[in-house]
């Protein structure tokens, strides 16, 4: 066999593993679920709320993880040296900041109230069917958005390594994460999420032994480095990464990622309290790992490849691989971004079709919720993630132009609906349905206007004044807006 052909083998093989573990999972939950009277609505979107420390750990990794994580990021690194990798480095913490400030508590509530996704959390808090439906559709729009990212994504890194055309990697990963997403569910989701968390570190660890091999050592890479990228070792980059940008990214995808429900489900599904402080410690050590090995890979990169040899840095990780790793190592390792982009895309496919299901039709649309036939919801929520995967599956065949633009504001939109309902309605008690309306409603719109005009605030990335201004705007509403009743925050406090 040639060189491409036993790569290809080593992904299908790869990709066709997940979709039958996601159907095996499928079918064993479904034994238990009939063997235990659980409800389907809460396996299927939050998986019985059984998710130990390792798994959630993974879970959370894989989710936050993308293919960025491993072709973009470097790539920046390579031309910026350290100051990416310090860069990077703020999503260390991450896991740990996320199950830390929501964690317990949020997770107690959430049994508490019977929630399975984000948005029902904050209808029993909010109790106000406007903050659901606006929710709803910025979650429904963004999950889009940043699923598309994330398909052309994998689509345009599949076609780079193997030469293979772009619809062809489309439709393999596509059509894989579809269907054990729609089938399994939640359960299916995360099981799959711990293998490619498990393949991303194994990736990384074979990426960055390969270029300190290639490169000579530690020693001959430094001395290399100093000849080609004199300014690699400089914390912003000769000046091309001022503080105000780091402090924006730290904040983009740092401090507001509580505020992004694909990562803030993920406290509401474990099982106990030791499960999340297996978890804290897992999540972080594993995602510190990936940081660094990856963006220490791309700072050492210029010492094995030089800028003729690739055509823009997000073909340094392929082409490194290509030159470098025999077929079927090479395949192991490709298979780590794409699991990234599998594990992100499936995240956002259950919650999109949570939040259509579960937070708007079952809440605003069923009229008997007493007699509601679990069958039927059953098989409306599977065929609801398999029509929102094709959609999206459909809108990436011809990729729009502005893919990663529409994925940075995806992100940052998101954040800015979401996080001060969520922080805010756990941790004050002042806190009520006029605030969350106006903040979760504006902000998103005041970011994308700010991002769209440039706005200019003190060199800070207008990711920072829009989650401010978001902020702001939920407590002004709070203060002026109708109480909360003692009876319903005796629910919450």
């Amino acid at each position: 066999m040639s060189y491409n052909s036993i790569l290809i083998s080593v992904l299908v093989v790869y990709m066709l593993l997940n979709l039958y573990i996601g159907l095996r999972i499928s079918k064993k939950q479904t034994k238990l679920d009939k063997t235990n009277g659980n409800s389907f609505i809460n396996n299927y979107f939050i998986g019985g709320r059984s998710m130990g420390g390792f798994v959630l750990a993974m879970t959370l990794v894989a989710t936050f993880t993308s293919a960025s994580s491993f072709v973009g990021g470097p790539g920046i690194a390579y031309s910026k040296g350290l100051a990416w990798v310090f860069l990077s480095m703020i999503q260390v913490p991450t896991a740990f900041i996320i199950l830390a400030v929501l964690g317990k508590k949020f997770a107690m509530i959430a049994r508490r109230t019977d929630s399975v996704t984000v948005t029902d959390f904050l209808r029993h808090r909010y109790d106000s069917p406007v903050v659901v439906i606006i929710l709803s559709i910025w979650l429904i729009i963004f999950s889009i958005a940043q699923m598309m990212a994330q398909f052309v994504g994998g689509a345009v890194l599949f076609q780079s390594v193997t030469g293979l055309p772009y619809i062809v990697g489309l439709a393999l990963f596509g059509i894989v994460v579809i269907i054990y997403t729609s089938v399994g569910g939640f359960k299916a989701v995360v099981t799959t999420d711990t293998i490619q968390g498990v393949v991303m570190l194994i990736g990384s660890i074979i990426f960055l032994t390969t270029i300190v091999k290639h490169g000579g050592g530690l020693e001959n890479i430094v001395l290399k480095l100093n000849e080609v990228n004199p300014g690699w070792n400089t914390p912003d980059a000769s000046g091309e990464a001022p503080k105000q940008f780091l402090l924006s990214f730290w904040v983009l995808v740092g401090i507001a990622t509580i505020g992004l429900p694909q990562t803030a489900v993920r406290a509401m599904g474990f099982k106990d309290t030791k499960s999340l402080h297996d978890a804290m410690i897992y999540g972080t050590i594993v995602l510190g790992a990936l940081m660094l090995i990856m963006h220490i890979s791309g700072v050492f990169a210029p010492a094995v490849l030089s800028p003729d040899e690739f055509q823009n840095t997000d073909y340094i990780v392929p082409t490194i691989v290509l030159k470098y790793l025999n077929p079927v190592i090479a395949g192991i390792f490709i298979a780590a971004p794409i699991a990234a982009v599998m594990s992100t895309v499936s995240s956002l496919l259950i919650m999109t079709s949570a939040a259509i299901i579960k937070d708007l039709y079952l809440n605003y649309v069923v009229k008997d919720k007493e007699n509601i036939n679990e069958k039927k919801i059953g098989n409306l929520s599977m065929i609801t993630t398999l029509i929102i995967g094709l959609v999206v599956f459909l809108l990436t065949i011809n990729p729009p132009e502005l893919i990663v633009w529409i994925n940075l504001f995806a992100m940052g939109g998101m954040e800015c609906a979401f996080l001060a309902a969520i922080i805010l309605g756990l941790y004050w008690k002042g806190a009520n349905s006029t605030g969350a309306i106006l903040s979760s409603l504006l902000g998103p719109i005041i970011f994308i206007i700010l991002k769209q005009i440039k706005f200019n605030f003190f060199g800070f990335d207008p990711i920072v004044p829009a989650i401010l201004i978001t902020l702001i705007l939920f407590v002004v509403g709070s203060i002026f807006g109708k109480k909360t009743s003692e009876e319903k925050l005796k629910v919450f406090f």
